[in-house]
């Protein structure tokens, strides 16, 4: 839990001083997307592990 709440932090203050609309607008989704693609590629991990892929 402790390090979901750092991560939450570091993430809003990553985002706190920047100016522009579109650059924050921008480097949030990018964001979102970079964490969308990390838990894709842990669950297709997990995945292959679970149904026995031979590595």
């Amino acid at each position: 839990m402790k390090t979901l709440l750092l991560v939450k932090e570091l993430y809003l203050d990553g985002f706190r001083h920047i100016s522009h609309y579109l650059v924050k607008n921008y480097f949030k989704i990018f964001a979102w997307f970079s964490f969308t693609m990390l838990a894709v590629a842990i669950y297709a991990f997990f995945f292959r592990l679970w149904t026995g892929f031979y590595f």
